[in-house]
């Protein structure tokens, strides 16, 4: 790290992720506009993203800490280990092994590393985008649940077991896979990181209690009723796991059984209230949902701890140094709506880099004049008007059925996209398929999505009953996440002319993804790509036909065509004069040569013009010398602006 910060030319280093992160740091010191910088990590699933944040993390930990006393020495210690703990707990509750990947990001974040005007890091601030929730209740085959449940149940300790009624060998529906262990199965390194982040020991063990209930709360399984007008029975084995859930959850335990096969129906003008039996998969999902509701919420709380813990105060910190990792590109053999966000912010993140580097540079080489012959590249533009396009697309149609509210089978749904959609070239139809599907050509390559459960997972809707439920709980923590306010208007879904739009998963991260967007263009961007060498995940395995595809899809080819034919120094004219004014003179411009006294203003009709004064020893610069294209032998200007003799 410190050879990489030490250097006065990174690039003349070997290729490394830290060259990106000490250009980002030296272009913060440079005060060149923007200052603020941001590096967007991406690739697809399991190539790297996560543990090349973490690596720049350290980096950044590293380089930006000079205090300049003892007391501050370890006020600074205090910070960056805070930050860097910040990694192991959001890991661990944020992240699963998938078929692609052991420590998959089921989340994407956006980490802002705050720096005051010295240059030194004193503070993060974490940013989320939609965690994948419904892994809780709902894991693929050979796939796991999120790392945390595996660590409690094989880390704890006897006493721990007996209060998380966790005994050796249980079995649990929601924990798939649990004979397999990991890396990321190291329950010691969450709970000190924990620590470090100012939750205390009876704290971790509330959460762990919380999460032992939810792995019970699984095994609860109805039986079908014989009378429609009767709720459902527990199967006999369940008995034991809602009584359990129900003590470790704090909730009383008719109530909680009660909520989950009885939904309560508001009708008439009168607002009448009406109990109906729920069916054995009305049950079901209002179980899943439960968990999936507490989950959810004991995540956001875990960011709002992290940040309390890291984020520096608005009046301590000037510029920042912003770390996007989000999910890979996926492609399973099911996909869903899940896959369908991941995949659409890769698409976004992707013409984001289009934008900025392949037609932007391209279109200021024409702009001013220039002699350049244009570098054909792949624009994702129509995938994205496929997926997110106005008036018409996959998103839209997916928000107008949530708010019909109306009956649509799968089959339905696909036949409405293709027909609406038709004249769309990313659009195809899966005819090999069995199950009502569509397919989506994306950058990366084509994915069959299932139209099964997509509106239904696009309205997310949380039962009344189940939030009402939760805040019924003895349990300090979840009476933090689920307050009750007495003020608050009924959560019952409004009717008639006062119903409100609703709020559905895509549009929530729709409205995310442009806000993280609006962010990265008022930075300076940078980006790490990760290629994946082989998709087995072997190691000193190179497959030169997976390589290629993946450089050829993310635009590398076309950007290194671009970059070698280019120019390496691209300073706005403001900038440049703003950085070296210093070097600036005032002089005319007349034949006796540059060194001619200035006249004094108003014996001339021209205005004074800059000539460039130098120091002996450097020549000095020509036209052409600020235009050179970059060519092998020849050194890009250092980051920061630092100009070395004759380059």
């Amino acid at each position: 790290m410190r050879e990489y910060h030490t250097v006065p030319q990174p690039q003349k280093l070997k290729p490394h992720v830290f060259t990106v992160g000490e250009q980002s740091y030296r272009n913060v010191k440079s005060l060149m506009e923007p200052v603020n910088q941001s590096i967007v990590v991406s690739g697809e699933s399991g190539a790297g993203k996560t543990w090349t944040s973490r690596c720049l993390m350290k980096f950044y930990a590293v380089v930006a800490s000079s205090p300049t006393s003892w007391e501050s020495h370890r006020v600074a210690e205090r910070i960056e280990q805070r930050i860097l703990n910040s990694n192991p707990v959001m890991e661990a509750f944020g992240n699963a092994c998938t078929l692609r990947n052991n420590n998959s990001s089921r989340f994407g974040k956006f980490i802002q590393l705050q720096l005051n005007r010295a240059h030194q890091m004193t503070g993060a601030a974490v940013q989320t985008y939609l965690l994948e929730k419904t892994r809780v209740a709902c894991q693929a085959p050979r796939e796991r649940n999120f790392h945390i449940f595996y660590q409690i149940c094989k880390g704890a300790s006897a006493q721990e077991r007996l209060q998380w009624h966790l005994p050796e060998g249980a079995a649990f529906s929601w924990l798939p896979n649990p004979d397999r262990t990991l890396e990321e199965d190291c329950f010691e390194v969450t709970r000190e990181a924990m620590l470090h982040l100012g939750i205390d020991t009876p704290t971790q063990s509330n959460i762990f209690k919380l999460l032992a209930g939810l792995l019970h709360l699984g095994n609860t399984q109805f039986a079908n009723s014989e009378d429609e007008a009767q709720p459902c029975q527990l199967m006999e084995q369940a008995k034991g796991s809602v009584r359990t859930s129900a003590l470790l959850l704090r909730l009383p335990e008719d109530t909680l059984l009660e909520t989950l096969r009885i939904r309560t129906i508001q009708a008439g003008r009168q607002r009448q209230l009406f109990r109906k039996p729920c069916s054995r998969r009305e049950c079901d999902t209002r179980r899943d949902c439960l968990a999936k509701l507490v989950y959810a919420r004991l995540f956001d709380w875990l960011v709002a701890v992290i940040n309390s813990s890291t984020c520096a105060a608005p009046d301590t910190w000037t510029t920042f140094i912003g770390l996007l990792d989000v999910y890979g590109f996926e492609s399973f053999p099911d996909n869903s709506l899940e896959q369908l966000c991941i995949n659409y912010a890769n698409e976004k993140l992707q013409q984001h880099f289009v934008a900025h580097y392949l037609r932007a540079q391209q279109e200021e080489y024409a702009a001013e004049g220039l002699e350049w012959s244009f570098v054909n590249y792949q624009d994702n533009q129509s995938c994205l008007d496929l997926i997110e396009g106005s008036p018409i697309s996959i998103c839209s149609l997916l928000n107008e059925e949530c708010r019909l509210n109306r009956p649509c089978s799968a089959a339905q749904l696909q036949t409405r996209i293709e027909s609406a959609l038709a004249s769309q070239p990313c659009l195809g139809p899966n005819k090999l398929s069995r199950e009502p599907s569509f397919i989506v050509v994306h950058y990366a390559g084509p994915v069959c999505y299932l139209t099964t459960g997509l509106v239904e997972k696009n309205k997310d809707p949380v039962p009344p009953e189940l939030t009402t439920l939760l805040q019924q709980s003895q349990d300090p923590l979840l009476k933090e996440l689920f307050p009750t306010n007495p003020n608050a208007e009924s959560q019952e879904e409004p009717s008639g002319q006062n119903r409100m739009p609703m709020l559905t998963v895509v549009s929530k991260f729709k409205a995310s993804l442009e806000q993280l967007l609006c962010v990265l263009h008022s930075t300076t961007p940078h980006y790490i790509r990760c290629i994946k060498p082989n998709s087995q995940a072997r190691a000193q395995t190179f497959v030169r036909a997976e390589v290629l595809s993946q450089l050829e899809a993310c635009g590398l080819v076309e950007t290194v065509h671009i970059s070698a034919a280019g120019f390496p120094i691209r300073v706005s004219h403001r900038n440049f004069v703003e950085r070296y004014k210093l070097l600036r003179r005032l002089r005319p411009r007349t034949s006796s040569g540059p060194h001619r006294p200035c006249p004094a203003q108003g014996h001339s009709g021209e205005r004074p013009t800059c000539q460039f004064s130098v120091e002996p020893g450097f020549p000095p610069p020509t036209s052409s010398s600020l235009k050179a294209p970059g060519r092998a032998g020849h050194s890009a200007l250092p980051a920061g602006g630092e100009a070395t003799g004759g380059e």
